[in-house]
């Protein structure tokens, strides 16, 4: 029968720098919160200090469907942007919204009012909740679910007349 060990099989260097590591990382988050390291500035900070004027902005709202769809209107005459269900790209915008609403929930406010989806000069994608002063940076999740978003911008096409 061959002996079996319960000694620790990790170096103690690896233990000492991981705690170190920890410890590192824990201090940093202290020194932000606390005040004694300044942040680095967001997106919306830098881009109001540069005096940044939107290329592009569109007012949405984002309305549940009974059928589990979610219609897109703009805000300015209620005309429909888009109807999202479970196809390609529309996961991404649903779970934006959700993250969104469930925030609203948490400020007491409904879904009445619209978000505002900007362009900007840098080719920077936002999305704003002007009820709770949330900004989520599209571009941050790749190009794919940026682009799921930028499409909203675009007018709607009108048909060719016959």
């Amino acid at each position: 029968m061959s002996a079996h060990s319960h000694d620790n099989m990790v170096p103690p260097g690896a233990l000492v720098a991981a705690a170190a590591l920890v410890l590192m990382s824990l201090m940093l988050v202290a020194s932000v919160r606390l005040g004694l390291v300044d942040a680095a500035p967001t997106a919306a900070v830098q881009r109001a200090d540069a005096g940044a004027v939107p290329t592009a902005e569109r007012m949405l709202r984002f309305e549940d469907q009974a059928d589990g769809k979610v219609r897109i209107s703009d805000a300015r005459d209620n005309s429909s942007v888009a109807l999202i269900g479970q196809e390609e790209g529309s996961g991404f915008i649903r779970g934006v919204m959700r993250g969104l609403a469930r925030e609203r929930m948490m400020h007491d406010a409904g879904p009445e009012a619209a978000f505002r989806l900007t362009l900007w000069p840098d080719g920077a994608l936002s999305l704003e909740d002007p009820v709770t002063g949330r900004i989520v940076e599209l571009g941050s999740f790749g190009p794919d679910n940026r682009a799921a978003f930028a499409r909203l911008l675009e007018p709607p096409r009108l048909e060719p007349r016959a």
